[in-house]
């Protein structure tokens, strides 16, 4: 007999005791931004479905509720593991740069980035994955049609939801850039005006494309006269994108990045991915020291210079791993980690010095879009799953006969090597520009298992999702649990700026001048992320599911088996 459970999504934190084994039927987990979404998962894993089958659903459902988030117009990272197998795969659909897109395409005449182009408009999109990846992995790797899966978005498309204050705000914040196409603002800002909370927000375009790509799979929507519509229309509002791309398009499985620290095995996310590698590449610097019995003030200073460093290589090794040769295997070797570690001081930060001739025009962004969620069903089966458009509404142009918000993810790209991108991000030339390539991303899908038991998490936030989803690693690997994963006060530094950024009361007046007499500049700022957790206990056979607590949405109470 089904239970059911009355859940008030706002943070998302559900204890399950049970007395099973891991290796026997467990309680299963479900953590995600948006209750609509979460709903969706529990009713496909209630229905027989596994973790593959409720990452589909939740995926499609979430790109219709957070538009601002993600969406079919974007990418995103699908790290899953098979229980019956034993194996974790890493699902990359990526997008790619279309086949016209050049090194210096947005370049002016005299070589300087042209500001915004690689975010506003058609011309910012690379060639979208996530469709490919729902269709792939209810092939390959779920139990139930794909048709079955995205019933839930299309109703949700069709008949609507109510406006919630995160997405207001998203809107709000959107209009502001003056750059929305008609067809956005005809769904989202009706009359020119942002919905008021409550207010129903319907897609019928997008409604139709989800049962295009539910009744015809990956050919409808790549391969199809649904296709020839869409590169029409946005070549007819400037986009490069040719039907060619669209046919050459496929998702790519990808062995993950294996690590182990403090007796845990770590799965973390490979290249295009800068996630694992960097992560990997902090973790093994801070095994070189006596980590464990360091105060909290040094612990920062320690992790913020291995951040430096880490930070450092991405900028300047990593890429598309099918485009350039990528060195994971030196990068998070414990050899190379030990020559970075000869290189920290314990007691003094290192300066950035003025002979690496790096952009210092940097520029932030909150990183407050991107949107993560993570699955255990009883059968033991995961799912970390990290999907975006990139910024708040990606490109801010909507396809007006499908109701696709195209990504703005060709920002993820070095437009010019050394240069800033929106993140404050620089990349170097193994980042630059190439027709048909993935542009790098921070999103950072893992888990974690250990004696103690397993952790699924990820996170949006932009480059900050590789300290968040670091931290978070260090805190489950010290005691923590899936709620104080998801709660604690965070920090950041990514080489430039040479700044440590962190939340408010993330840091005791004490420690921050500790923190400032070693020579480290220190900024406050606003809280950041979103991150989605959810955990097995092998003593206690207990799952916990936490939503991050500033990632709150309210209003909504809902009813589901």
């Amino acid at each position: 007999m089904l239970t059911t459970l009355r859940i008030i999504i706002a943070s998302l934190i559900m204890h399950l005791p049970n007395s099973i084994s891991y290796a026997q039927e467990i309680d299963p987990g479900i953590a995600t931004a948006h209750p609509l979404a979460s709903k969706a998962g529990y009713e496909v894993l209630a229905s027989g479905g596994n973790s593959f089958d409720a990452a589909v659903a939740i995926s499609a459902v979430l790109s219709v509720v957070e538009p601002y988030s993600s969406g079919l117009g974007g990418g995103g990272f699908f790290l899953l593991y098979d229980s019956t197998s034993k194996d974790s795969v890493f699902i990359d659909a990526r997008e790619k740069a279309p086949s016209n897109a050049s090194r210096d395409m947005y370049l002016d005449n005299d070589g300087n980035v042209i500001r915004r182009a690689s975010l506003d408009g058609p011309m910012a999109a690379g060639i979208p994955g996530l469709p490919a990846a729902l269709h792939h992995i209810a092939k390959n790797h779920g139990t139930m049609p794909l048709y079955r899966l995205l019933q839930p978005a299309i109703r949700l498309a069709r008949e609507g939801f109510p406006a919630y204050e995160r997405l207001v705000t998203a809107v709000m914040i959107a209009d502001k850039s003056k750059s929305l196409s008609p067809k956005f603002k005809e769904i989202f800002l009706p009359n020119d005006k942002a919905p008021i909370i409550g207010q129903i927000i319907r897609q019928p375009e997008l409604a139709k494309t989800l049962e295009i790509l539910a009744s015809s799979g990956h050919a409808g929507f790549y391969d199809s006269f649904f296709t020839k519509a869409m590169v029409e229309e946005s070549q007819r509002d400037g986009s490069i994108w040719e039907i060619e791309d669209f046919k050459s398009y496929s998702v790519i499985e990808r062995e993950p990045i294996k690590l182990n620290f403090l007796g845990a095995e770590l799965t973390m996310a490979p290249p295009p991915s800068s996630g694992g590698t960097t992560i990997g590449s902090v973790l093994n610097i801070l095994s070189e020291f006596d980590f464990l019995g360091m105060s909290f003030s040094e612990k920062v200073h320690l992790i913020t210079e291995s951040m430096r460093r880490a930070f450092k290589d991405r900028a300047f090794y990593l890429g598309d791993p099918d485009f350039v040769d990528v060195p994971i295997g030196k990068l998070i070797s414990k050899e190379y980690a030990s020559k970075l570690a000869e290189s920290i001081n314990l007691d003094k930060a290192t300066p950035i010095h003025e002979e690496d001739e790096i952009d210092g025009s940097i520029g932030w962004n909150e990183g407050a879009h991107t949107t993560h969620f993570s699955i255990l069903d009883n059968n033991g089966n995961r799912a970390a799953v990290t999907q975006t458009i990139n910024t708040w509404f990606g490109s801010g142009y909507m396809l007006p006969s499908s109701g696709l918000i195209l990504n703005n993810e060709m920002d993820d790209f070095a437009s010019k090597p050394l240069s800033p991108n929106s993140y404050g991000l620089i990349h170097g030339e193994q980042n630059s520009i190439q027709p048909n390539k993935r542009m790098l991303s921070s999103m950072t899908p893992t888990f974690i298992e250990s004696d103690r038991g397993i952790a699924i998490l990820g996170t949006p936030g932009g480059a900050r999702i590789i300290s968040m989803v670091l931290l978070s690693i260090i805190d489950y690997l010290t005691g923590g649990d899936a709620q104080s994963m998801t709660a604690s006060k965070r920090f950041h530094h990514q080489f430039l700026p040479d700044v440590i950024r962190y939340e408010k009361d993330a840091f005791t007046n004490d420690v921050k001048e500790d923190l400032q007499m070693k020579g480290h500049n220190l900024q406050e700022i606003s809280n950041y992320g979103n991150m989605q957790v959810v955990t097995f206990d092998n003593a206690t056979g207990e799952t916990e599911s936490s939503s991050d607590p500033r990632g709150l949405i309210e209003g909504f109470e809902i009813d589901f088996y």
